[in-house]
């Protein structure tokens, strides 16, 4: 893994994409420099403000996977980027594609959900996305109506599309879980590397050199997998949702058509009994006979 500096940072952002792998890759880096913490948040932050409209949230997917993935192994960017989280968030509202919004909506509710920051902190990100909102004292009787509203609320307006569902659930079809050549790997990476008590088999420098690099390389490969799984699973809850929004407006379109199914047949009766009754009328007129095979 290539040295630290503040230049090959400057370049490894500038090279940033959106891609997933992308994010990932340059996270595992960051990760791994951790101890110049506070100089990797501090060059993230000006280049994020030099950067592209259509780049400006690829910076803040990348802080979001820093932040995740290495508190495992120490507090320091959570710490370094809390002092300039607002700010950035406010920048990339501001200037960042429209649209924005909802991505960054999407990050903050997994840092709610996670309690990646304090309180505080989140809620002052919920302002810059959706404004301070004052509390308005309601009585038990309303805040009692809510509850029963918000349990039996069907649907939203514009409920899902089967296209979408399908292109979620295709996309998990290559999701990390479903990754049997990686977790093959990783079953089968030696003892040495996830066992500390073996470390007395090491005898000399050269071997220590050789495991030093094979537990790097496990390393890199666990938290790259750590990283996909986590994101699976921010995907599979939103599916859950989705799927259950797209559920319930099944449930009422099902509904609406038993209804008109009951309706149309009472049409139907009556329009039988109006043939039925009008044929017997024409047979019974005088001059001829209605043939009822007509």
């Amino acid at each position: 893994m290539s040295a630290f500096s503040e230049a090959a940072l400057e370049k490894k952002l500038s090279e940033l994409s959106n891609s997933q792998q992308s994010v990932q890759t340059l996270s595992l880096w960051l990760i791994h420099h951790r101890k110049h913490s506070k100089t990797i948040v501090n060059v993230w932050f000006n280049e994020l403000q030099k950067a592209q409209v259509s780049r400006k949230l690829t910076f803040l997917y990348l802080a979001n996977d820093v932040i995740q993935n290495s508190k495992r192994k120490g507090p320091e960017f959570t710490q370094d980027f809390a002092p300039v989280i607002i700010d950035a968030f406010k920048h990339v509202f501001r200037e960042g594609e429209e649209g924005c919004k909802k991505q960054l909506g999407r990050v903050l509710s997994i840092w709610q959900e996670r309690a990646v920051y304090e309180n505080n902190l989140l809620d002052q990100l919920s302002q810059v996305l959706h404004g301070e909102k004052k509390a308005k004292k309601r009585s038990y009787e309303e805040i009692q109506l809510d509850d029963e509203d918000f349990a039996s609320q069907s649907s939203p307006a514009e409920p899902p599309q089967t296209a979408e569902l399908i292109r979620a659930l295709q996309e998990l079809e290559n999701a990390a879980s479903g990754d049997s050549a990686l977790r093959q790997r990783i079953s089968s990476l030696p003892a040495e590397v996830q066992d500390a008590s073996l470390l007395h088999r090491i005898t000399d420098k050269e071997s220590g050199e050789r495991l030093s690099r094979l537990v790097e390389e496990a390393c890199m490969l666990l938290a790259d997998y750590s990283g996909r799984l986590a994101a699976e699973i921010d995907d599979r809850r939103q599916l859950t949702r989705t799927l259950t929004l797209f559920l319930h407006s099944q449930k009422d379109g099902l509904a609406q058509n038993e209804q008109k199914l009951e309706e149309y047949k009472r049409k139907l009766a009556r329009v039988t009994q109006v043939r039925k009754e009008l044929r017997s009328r024409l047979n019974n007129l005088p001059g001829g006979l209605y043939n009822s095979s007509n």
